[in-house]
């Protein structure tokens, strides 16, 4: 289809969006439990916001002409990989889901997208609404089941040239597996991580650190791949900024995700629920404190839900400094110095995001240069739209998803070269 031709479509695929928004947020909340508030903006707002981005971007991708031996012309094309396999997770599936399928589409590529077996809901719409905007049949394909199956079989098709995947780092290692025994497809991995956020006395506003702190872990349940999940507090104002958070968690209102006067959902699942609630007895076996929260909550109501809890007292080494929770479960950790905190911040095999709160510039850069994450937040923790990548290093993964990067990955190079 001609680039003008996709433009149309897409566009129109982000007009039905926001048409649709509250149905689409609500079928995601039925499925994961996010806070509906959160669901209007993170799933059916950024997804409308990610089909335009790519829209308008589509268009503006040219091939090269090489700076060659004027007795030949050296011409580099930009043509449409084939057929991408996408499997997203079920934390924030529209907004993952459009962060693949946007970009991919844009480049004239047909997709097979696979939903988490528990949130398929708001894609399956999508889908009919891809379709009602002009989408050709076949170019969009949402395949339901579970991994072990349908994700298996897509990531072993001989007739998928590429993989794109968030999830995690278990998944991912199978994907690898399944490419090496297929067709040597490319695999693009966003697997999560254990991100710190770093407080230094000398922030600009400690009281704004501590509540947008204490949003960057307890936000949709902690279920949000760059959450601030390591706490690193400089030690002359520890004690006073663990109280500080723990006052903005505490007043956080944990309920039905449907009910707009709560500020927290559900746990996406039992399964979810009871490894959350293993680390809590991790932190004990390790000798952490348990200063806020610990507990499943509202059990009454059959469903599952946890509070916001925040432990202290933690180790570099224990589990609850290494491993993703995935849950709203935030460990705090003291450093003196910038080296130690950099060290500290540093001390896990992930390495997707982390934040920074300081007022000197060069302690800023400083942590910056040092810190081996994709993104690295200044005086704020989250929040970066479509026109800045997301990716990790380390095991958080490869690739990026968002900004013109994205584009990258759903292209292949082909060189012509010509006698004159």
């Amino acid at each position: 289809m001609a680039p003008a031709e996709r433009k149309k479509v897409l566009h129109k695929l982000a007009d039905l969006i926001e048409k649709n928004a509250l149905e689409l947020a609500v079928l995601g909340v039925r499925d994961n439990g996010t806070e509906l508030n959160m669901a209007i903006k993170a799933e059916s707002g950024s997804a409308a916001g990610t089909f335009r981005y790519y829209a308008e971007a589509l268009d503006k991708v040219y091939g090269e002409i090489a700076p060659t031996d004027p007795n030949f012309l050296g011409m580099i094309h930009k043509e449409p990989v084939g057929v991408v396999g996408a499997i997203v997770p079920w934390n924030f599936p529209l907004m993952i889901g459009s962060w693949k399928l946007a970009p991919a589409l844009a480049m004239g590529n047909s997709v097979i997208l696979k939903p988490a077996e528990t949130a398929s809901l708001s894609l399956l719409k999508l889908a009919e609404l891809a379709s009602e905007a002009g989408l050709p049949d076949g170019v969009l394909n949402v395949v339901t089941g579970q991994g072990s199956v349908v994700g298996e079989a897509i990531a072993l098709s001989m007739d998928v040239d590429i993989l794109v995947f968030t999830g995690s780092g278990g998944v991912g290692r199978r994907l690898l597996e399944y490419s090496a025994r297929s067709n040597m497809k490319r695999c693009y991995l966003e697997l999560g991580g254990k991100s710190p956020n770093l407080i230094f006395a000398d922030a600009p506003n400690l009281d704004e650190a501590a509540k947008v702190s204490a949003m960057g872990i307890f936000r949709n349940s902690g279920q949000v791949c760059v959450s601030g999940s390591r706490l690193l507090i400089e030690a002359s104002i520890h004690d006073d900024f663990v109280a500080q958070v723990a006052k903005y968690a505490a007043a956080l209102k944990v309920g039905d995700p449907l009910d707009l006067g709560n500020d927290v959902g559900a746990v996406n699942s039992l399964t979810q629920l009871q490894g959350n609630l293993g680390f809590i007895d991790s932190a004990h076996a390790d000798g952490n404190t348990i200063y806020l929260g610990g507990n499943r909550i509202l059990e009454d109501t059959g469903g599952y839900y946890m509070e916001p809890t925040i432990v202290t007292d933690v180790k570099p080494t224990d589990r609850l400094a290494q491993e993703e929770v995935f849950g709203p479960v935030l460990g705090v950790l003291p450093f003196s110095s910038d080296d130690e905190a950099i060290a500290l911040a540093n001390n896990s095999i992930y390495g997707l995001a982390g934040g920074v709160w300081t007022s000197n510039l060069s302690r800023a850069h400083k942590m910056i240069r040092g810190i081996r994450t994709g993104v690295v937040h200044v005086n704020t923790y989250g929040g970066p739209d479509n026109t800045v990548p997301l990716g990790g290093v380390k095991q958080s993964g490869n690739g990026h998803d968002k900004s013109l990067h994205a584009m990258e990955k759903y292209v292949d190079l082909k060189t012509t070269w010509i006698k004159l």
